[in-house]
């Protein structure tokens, strides 16, 4: 039989029920989709910032999120401000 040590277990628990929020999107903005660029708006701020090769544009949240290349070539997960444009969260490998 196998036991488990409480503070283990508990352990366990905790980063399994913690796992989905760390990979929640940021929160982008608080006003409603009508105030939110079009997407085609934004595509062409998006593409003005230099990033190339966009594999996904989408909505995320309150974010427009975009899985694209830098113009060094590095991968990026990105999320915007749909409002603005603004770079919320920028991940490069």
């Amino acid at each position: 039989m196998i036991r488990f040590a409480p503070l283990k277990v508990a352990a366990f628990l905790a980063a399994v029920a913690a796992a989905p929020m760390a990979m929640a999107s940021p929160v982008c903005t608080k006003a409603p989709q009508a105030k939110w660029m079009t997407p085609a708006q934004m595509k062409g701020r998006i593409a003005k910032m230099g990033y190339r090769d966009v594999k996904v544009f989408q909505v995320s949240g309150s974010c427009y999120e975009i899985y694209a290349h830098t113009k060094d070539g590095k991968r990026a997960e990105v999320y915007f401000n749909p409002v603005n444009g603004a770079v919320v969260q920028n991940n490069v490998d």
